[in-house]
């Protein structure tokens, strides 16, 4: 999870949303792309009271492909996921993403970058790139290497218009519709 002035009540919810799953053998990375607003005091008291599954990690601010790809390299499980710091997973999440990886590499519902799921040998071998649908162009150039598959999985919660998140920057400078 990329985290960026996030709100911490955001964050928390996301969290939340992974240390709930009904499938408990995960680590969360959080990786903190240079948040400047007073959220980090927050977010460590509810990093430590979860080290047992939560590492955090902050680099300068260099957005939220770079921070992915950080913790891609950091990462130590045979999978990866990816969940936008203000979107949360239903508890069934990990699980039912786990039952579709049967003969597939790496799996995505209709919104791409939340849903992302797949074994790390694919978010290893392939960098996010910085800019609008870093999503979309993970997942075309995985399709070319590896076994990709949509999932029609419902386990996601995307909440959208977030004051901070790229699609309200991008539609404050009105440079495209979300």
């Amino acid at each position: 999870m990329a985290v960026f002035n996030t709100d911490f009540s955001y964050i928390k919810r996301a969290i939340d949303s992974v240390l709930n799953q009904d499938f408990q053998d995960f680590e969360l990375l959080i990786i903190d792309d240079g948040s400047t607003q007073n959220n980090r005091e927050a977010l460590m008291q509810y990093v430590e009271q979860h080290e047992d599954k939560i590492i955090y990690i902050r680099h300068s601010n260099r957005g939220q492909s770079a921070s992915i790809n950080r913790g891609v390299l950091y990462s130590m499980g045979d999978y990866i996921t990816i969940l936008d710091s203000d979107d949360q997973y239903k508890p069934n999440h990990l699980t039912e993403c786990l039952k579709e990886m049967e003969n597939v590499d790496l799996i995505c519902s209709t919104i791409l970058f939340g849903t992302l799921f797949g074994l790390k040998k694919v978010f290893s071998s392939i960098d996010f790139r910085n800019g609008f649908a870093a999503d979309a162009d993970f997942y075309e150039k995985a399709g070319t290497q590896f076994r990709v598959k949509k999932a029609d999985l419902r386990t996601y919660i995307y909440h959208r218009n977030m004051p901070n998140s790229i699609c309200s920057t991008i539609k404050k400078a009105n440079l495209v519709n979300c």
